[in-house]
């Protein structure tokens, strides 16, 4: 009889002892799980907007306007890194928006390769933030000027596409080569963005717009200095075009708002621009990521 109850008693401690190592372990994987499925499932691809130089986190306030104009309205969330590191926010990113604009700026933004450079690591520093934030798994990026730079640098130096997909960037004027109007003189920084150029994602769609109010440029950048890129992404990423404006509101610090180019980022950049309809007079194409070279038709 006491055999019998000892042997009871130590099947209910193997299974007590059984129950207390699979439970934390169920619970760990399930949360795991969770985690994961959050992060896989994130229907949010937010567009991150970087500015040039001497530009503050309003600097698209314009274009954003424009841009919502054309559609049911997205909200935006404006970032400001500090020389320390640390992140101030105005604005916020309303609940189900999947597809939010985020304008990431710098308390130092001031011009220099030097400064790119100090810019884009803080840039990773505020994408990090937001992507452990927001658990987005995809975004868009539009840099205008300087802005490309940044874009490109964080691309080459801290991006991995491991956890966080960037599917399209666009740039607006963006000084490949700097102030050089000769291809054949390349400056320090474009030699170092081409020395580094396949840590590029290969799987990216890259769109670089130029101004032209003149034949040379747009009146800051030279247009042969915009053209450079094709040096740092063809052969590289998996779509590189350029395409050139002219005519009104052409000039550099112009571009951000200018109407051609407000279209070609609804048309290539923006989701959903014309989820009820554009409004007459609004302009814009409503189609909303047009069809890249190679792209099968699906939003990427």
């Amino acid at each position: 009889m006491i055999k019998h109850w000892r042997k009871w008693l130590l099947l209910l401690v193997s299974v007590l002892a059984v129950t207390a190592i699979m439970l934390p372990a169920t619970s760990w994987m399930e949360q795991n799980v969770k985690s994961a499925r959050v992060v896989h499932n994130s229907r949010m691809q937010p567009i991150i907007l970087i500015p040039g130089s001497s530009a503050t986190e309003d600097r698209f306030n314009t274009l954003i306007t424009q841009l919502n104009a054309q559609t049911t309205g997205h909200s935006l969330l404006k970032i400001t890194v500090k020389t320390n590191g640390t992140l101030t926010y105005s604005g916020k990113i309303a609940a189900r928006d999947t597809e939010p604009h985020i304008v990431v700026a710098f308390e130092n933004n001031k011009d220099g390769y030097n400064n790119i450079k100090k810019q884009a690591a803080w840039f990773n520093i505020a994408f990090k933030q937001l992507a452990k934030t927001y658990n987005f798994n995809r975004f868009r990026g539009i840099g205008h000027s300087n802005g490309g730079l940044i874009f490109t640098l964080f691309l080459e130096k801290y991006y991995s596409d491991s956890d966080v997909r960037m599917t399209r960037l666009m740039t607006i004027g963006t000084p490949y080569n700097l102030e050089e109007s000769n291809p054949d003189n390349r400056t320090q920084m474009l030699n170092n963005l081409i020395t580094i150029r396949n840590k590029l994602p290969s799987s990216l769609t890259v769109y670089s717009i130029a101004g032209t109010e003149n034949l040379d440029g747009d009146g800051t950048v030279p247009i042969e200095s915009v053209e450079a890129g094709k040096y740092i992404f063809q052969n590289q990423v998996a779509h590189y075009t350029q395409i050139t404006v002219s005519g009104d509101e052409a000039g550099h610090s112009s571009l951000p708002q200018n109407r051609q180019i407000v279209n070609l980022i609804s048309q290539y950049m923006v989701a959903t621009p014309n989820q009820q309809g554009i409004r007459p007079g609004q302009g814009g194409s409503g189609r909303g990521v047009g069809q890249a070279p190679g792209d099968t038709g699906q939003n990427p």
